[in-house]
């Protein structure tokens, strides 16, 4: 047995209470099901600005009435003090997802990046702080490591950031060692490598690009690469996600009050390599997807060469093995596209 299928039986033996903030986004949802499934009561916090009741739909379908009445949802802000308050009443750890992501965000809009990922994470850390919570547990972000070259990333070595994003990122962090070294508040930053996977939103300016690109190849549309394809990263399947916020969340204590960890696979995956895959997969609904070639356009502005992690350090403290590689994640993201643009069965 792995840590994280000993933790399952624990949790489910001694039921905990979480708040999930972002509850009703992409991780946050896939952490509320998970939760769920295992018998615990969740808190929920989100003010619908990037998530969507439709996961949340999703996940009462999925998890079952009598599992649905262990969850409470406040429709609330994370910049407000109130609501903050109100989330973290009697909860014992909290996962921390509600941002505003994406890097070509961050450039279109730096304040309202900086309000919700600053200025809202400090809300909520205080209030955290005030309630007690055993531990705070929030996402971090890959994009951290900014300009430096070296790979494997490692989590002591960063470089300058590329974008707002980044730097709020970034923030976090050192508000996090902070905290954790003046009041005592036990704290994770768990850095996500490019998170994939079922409910990650495929529309608006911001999409991320596997939502996006299972969506273009499904309706038959153009898919645009940035750059010459050659760009990598360590996608990781969300189901790892939540494997590590659990263990972070409830590992014994720390070296440090505050640490942060990378939350990937430990693999580099071309932007070429990805298509392909992502094409193959849709060919099962949409046989002409097969003969599509994508389009490349000039590179992105903030974006980075290369990522991949060094996951050594969650390894060895939490007991983190990831679960899903990239085309085991795919196979189980292309049904759930595939349902949700109408594609029917495989051909």
């Amino acid at each position: 047995m792995t840590a994280y299928d000993t933790l399952c039986d624990q949790l489910a033996a001694q039921p905990r209470t979480w708040l999930v903030t972002g509850c009703a986004g992409f991780i946050g949802s896939n952490l509320l099901e998970a939760l769920l499934r295992l018998g615990q009561t969740v808190v929920g916090l989100d003010n619908f600005s990037t998530g969507h009741q439709r996961n949340l739909d999703e996940v009462r379908e999925l998890v079952g009435a009598e599992a649905w009445q262990r969850f409470r949802f406040i429709e609330g802000d994370i910049r407000q003090p109130d609501d903050c308050a109100q989330a973290v009443a009697g909860v014992d750890y909290v996962l921390h997802q509600a941002a505003l992501g994406s890097v070509p965000r961050s450039l279109d809009d730096p304040w309202n990046t900086h309000d919700n990922n600053i200025n809202g994470f400090l809300r909520l850390l205080i209030a955290s702080r005030d309630a007690g919570v055993k531990r705070f547990v929030y996402a971090a972000s890959s994009s951290t490591y900014g300009d430096h070259p070296g790979l494997p990333k490692v989590e002591d070595v960063i470089g300058n950031p590329l974008s707002p994003y980044a730097v709020t990122k970034y923030v976090d962090e050192l508000y996090g060692d902070v905290f954790a070294r003046a009041y005592g508040v036990s704290a994770v930053g768990l850095r996500y490598f490019n998170v994939f996977g079922p409910r990650q939103d495929p529309n608006g300016a911001y999409a991320a690009v596997m939502p996006m690109w299972f969506a273009a190849l499904l309706k038959q549309e153009a898919v645009y690469i940035n750059g010459d394809g050659e760009t990598s990263r360590d996608f990781c399947f969300v189901g790892n996600a939540v494997q590590a916020n659990l263990l972070a969340a409830t590992a014994p204590a720390l070296p440090k009050g505050h640490e942060v960890f990378n939350v990937a696979v430990g693999d580099r995956t071309t932007l070429n390599q990805l298509y392909a895959a992502i094409r193959e997969q849709v060919a099962r609904w949409q046989p002409a997807a097969a003969a599509m070639q994508p389009v490349y356009r000039d590179f992105r502005a903030g974006d980075v060469r290369h990522s991949q992690a060094d996951i050594g350090k969650a390894s060895s403290l939490l007991g983190y093995t990831p679960t899903h590689r990239v085309a085991e994640g795919l196979d189980i993201a292309a049904p759930w596209y595939a349902q949700l643009f109408g594609a029917g069965a495989p051909a």
